[in-house]
């Protein structure tokens, strides 16, 4: 695993998608060296990854506790 994957991963996703905002307006403020781009890119793809991994797990659990959800017509035929 990459460093900055491992300075992500115990990112919340409100923290890392602050830090990846962050680095959108680094990358569309100003003139940066060409470098200094590659790096921020970089970061920025690992941010978004991690994002897209926490909104996917949260995904699947909602899916499960959705299943769990009894709807009212399952209830009335339960009870009578």
């Amino acid at each position: 695993m990459s460093t900055i994957t491992e300075k992500i991963k115990p990112l919340s996703f409100e923290s890392a998608l602050e830090e990846l905002e962050s680095i959108v307006e680094r990358l569309s403020g100003g003139e940066p060296q060409l470098e200094e781009l590659l790096k921020l890119y970089e970061e920025g793809i690992a941010y978004l990854n991690h994002c897209q991994s926490r909104l996917g797990e949260a995904e699947a659990k909602i899916r499960l506790l959705s299943t769990q959800i009894s709807t009212p017509k399952a209830a009335e035929d339960n009870n009578g």
